[in-house]
């Protein structure tokens, strides 16, 4: 079990300084999240990365139909190199709130779903190099060799994380299947069209267990696949009931992330973020 943990709120400078002091009590990660109109996650990451050498660095979570994807490609790319093979892009479809909406429509959750899956085709092509072409319904790409960037330091891309929810009433599980295509899996659990917490580690062993199947399927090795799970091990967390790293590793996970989203912003918030990371990843 390799541990992390989110910054809520933070510029892009104390982001890099909270990262640095993460490195030093011994964290695996950092992350940021991704605002339609705020601090840029990518640039955020890249001062991050100026400041640490051996942290990785991520955000938690791209909505990646947003973007287009030769755009995120770049980002992901840059950082990455900038940090000697460091970054990790984690997807999903994104919850719609005023902020997004307030300055681009909600296109629906299908069209994102397309969106995301044709934005991450078109994300590993670029990373894996040219000549590379793609003709989707949303996105086309054709072979360039004008001022190509060089690849990233990971190879063949920056690990994607996807996030699969588990439909309770559904046999098929696209969302699921996503996740399995790529590098790791942040799970959920859909129940009459609600996202909750899982139960429990039986129930994450019991989605662990269907991805890896997915996978087999595929002919995709399971050896080195993510599961990330989210807590909070300094309190009561809703979503993870108990918040026991242990035994969610015992289940399957292979990451577990520190989300503070309960902490304010604001100077009271940046010394309780610094107070938690300083004490070092839960034993």
């Amino acid at each position: 079990m390799r541990f992390g943990y989110v910054v809520p709120y933070a510029n892009a400078r104390e982001f890099a300084e909270l990262a640095a002091l993460g490195e030093q009590r011994g964290w695996d990660a950092v992350f940021t999240w991704e605002a339609v109109w705020g601090e840029h996650a990518w640039v955020t990451l890249g001062a991050a990365a100026m400041l640490t050498e051996r942290i990785r660095l991520g955000t938690l979570l791209t909505p990646a139909s947003r973007w287009r994807p030769w755009d995120l490609a770049s980002a992901v790319g840059t950082v990455d190199r900038l940090s000697g093979g460091r970054a990790v892009l984690t997807v999903g479809l994104g919850a719609v709130h005023e902020g997004w909406t307030a300055f681009e429509p909600d296109e629906g959750r299908r069209v994102r779903a397309e969106k995301l899956d044709e934005c991450l085709a078109v994300y590993d092509g670029l990373m894996r190099g040219q000549p590379f072409s793609y003709d989707g319904r949303y996105y086309t790409a054709r072979p360039t060799g004008h001022l190509v960037p060089g690849p990233p330091a990971q190879r063949p891309r920056p690990p994607v994380w996807v996030v699969g929810a588990r439909v309770a009433s559904r046999a098929a599980q696209p969302s699921l299947e996503r996740a399995a295509r790529w590098d790791g899996l942040l799970p959920a659990v859909l129940d009459n069209g609600a996202h909750r917490g899982l139960a429990g580690p039986e129930e994450l062993a019991s989605v662990v267990a269907e991805v890896h199947a997915l996978r087999a399927a595929a002919g995709l090795d399971g050896s080195s696949y993510d599961v990330v799970i989210e807590g909070d091990s300094t309190r009561e967390f809703v979503r993870l009931d108990p918040p026991d790293p242990a035994a969610w590793a015992a289940a399957g996970a292979t990451w577990w992330i520190e989300s503070w989203w309960t902490i304010k912003p604001g100077d009271e918030g940046l010394a309780e973020l610094r107070h938690r990371i300083e004490a070092g990843p839960p034993s």
